[in-house]
């Protein structure tokens, strides 16, 4: 596995297209660790938690986040009512030999601080890119504004997850204008959990699409 296949970055279109659900299903069909850097409200607990939860993953299967915020806002706001600043120098990549499934905190172009959008990390880290979409009405807009925005900082986009109700036309309209490939169609699920994950993951035939991302 090459270096710049140990890291895929899960990114949305907006906030709660369903980021943590897809992070879980890579994280558990790649064998993969998960790392959300940046927590935005936790009186409801975290992201981690909630993976960590639906997973059973073991302690090594996780990192702990860098920055966690109280506040249920955009990542610069929630620090900056905590008096602090996230800082992009801590927001380095950790220094391991596997494959790391990093969620972000919100959309593309969200603050980080009032001179860094998240998109500015993400070509920091330079690691390539699954969009979450929705699959309803108003995604082609969002979806389409977002591939542009990646593809104008030479960012790779291995695909786009949809999360939702079947579309009989979205799907092939994103593929067909974002030059990219929808990689799985998620349902509305009525249980999650790893086994859940692990069959759709067998159903969506994602091993053939990522195989030079699976960690044996």
């Amino acid at each position: 596995m090459s270096d710049f296949s140990k890291r895929i970055v899960i990114c949305g279109t907006d906030t709660d297209v369903g980021k943590t659900i897809v992070s879980s299903f890579f994280v558990q069909g790649l064998n993969g660790i998960y790392w959300k850097p940046i927590q935005s409200g936790t009186e409801d607990g975290t992201d981690t938690k909630t993976v960590c939860k639906l997973l059973n993953l073991e302690p090594n299967r996780h990192i702990s986040e860098r920055y966690t915020f109280k506040a249920a806002v955009s990542p610069h706001w929630a620090a900056e009512k905590e008096s602090r600043v996230i800082e992009p120098s801590n927001l380095h990549l950790p220094d391991l030999d596997k494959l790391i499934i990093i969620e972000t905190a919100g959309g593309l172009m969200v603050p980080l601080n009032r001179n860094w959008l998240q998109i500015d990390q993400l070509k920091i880290w330079g690691a390539p890119v699954i969009l979450v979409a929705r699959t309803g009405l108003g995604t082609l807009n969002h979806t389409l504004l977002s591939l542009e925005a990646l593809k104008n900082r030479n960012l790779d986009v291995l695909g786009i997850v949809l999360n939702g109700p079947p579309h009989d036309d979205n799907p092939k309209t994103l593929e067909q204008f974002g030059d990219t490939q929808i990689l799985a169609s998620l349902p509305i699920f009525d249980e999650v959990n790893a086994k859940v994950l692990s069959q759709e993951w067998n159903k969506q035939q994602l091993d053939q699409k990522l195989k030079k991302y699976i960690w044996n």
